[in-house]
């Protein structure tokens, strides 16, 4: 492990990718296939959580265990995959990512295996020094694990890395490491809840990187 220069790890969906609209449109599709109310985009700011069956749970008014879970997966990601062309990438990515001068890599929970050739596909590849997606059929859990593992196949302590995302399982990620979380207004959460846990909060990507590089110097 090498905890010299900070290390910078970047959230895909709702930070970098721009997919918050696609993302509920492919939630109602869930919740329509059994009945259930539809979402905006601020009630599913408002409610958003991970494990992402508790959310399902709590707007359907029904408890959902992992079978019916695992099927409600695979609506969603069936819906999310049909509209994937339509999304771009957060207005100033690019900037952001070029902003920051050490290290940097991308951990998602969506699936490795179609994670991979998208980042490829909107030329950002060279940016990170690893890449990493969900190794799993199922979606839906927390990301501390996969930051865990995600951290050690890099080498890199987790008193050195700092987090940008947009939710608070983000920020509990960052924290189970021992890192530090910068959590971005623009996704799947609203920012009263953001502000609530602590973390440092921004509007802007360019601004997240601003204030990564901050509290990375002064952890160290």
């Amino acid at each position: 492990m090498t905890p010299a220069h900070p290390h910078l790890v970047w959230d895909w969906n709702g930070t970098l990718l721009n997919d918050l609209s696609l993302v509920v449109a492919a939630t109602n599709a869930v919740f329509a296939s059994v009945g259930g109310p539809a979402v905006t985009s601020e009630e599913h700011r408002v409610r958003f959580r991970r494990p992402i069956a508790e959310y399902y749970a709590e707007v359907l008014g029904q408890a959902v265990d992992d079978d019916e879970f695992g099927r409600l997966d695979r609506i969603f990601h069936d819906a999310y995959r049909s509209g994937l062309t339509t999304c771009e990438l957060a207005a100033d990515a690019r900037t952001a990512m070029a902003s920051w001068t050490g290290s940097q890599s991308l951990l998602s929970m969506w699936f490795h295996e179609e994670l991979v050739p998208t980042v490829h596909t909107y030329g950002l590849t060279s940016h990170f020094t690893r890449v990493d997606g969900l190794r799993a059929t199922v979606g839906g859990g927390r990301k501390a694990e996969s930051l865990q593992q995600h951290l050690a196949e890099l080498g890199v302590d987790g008193t050195s890395v700092v987090l940008i995302g947009d939710s608070i399982d983000d920020a509990d990620a960052a924290l189970a490491v021992g890192g530090r979380a910068v959590l971005y207004t623009g996704g799947f959460t609203d920012r009263a809840r953001l502000q609530a846990s602590g973390h440092p909060v921004a509007d802007t990507l360019t601004d997240a990187v601003t204030l990564a590089r901050e509290v990375s110097s002064a952890g160290r």
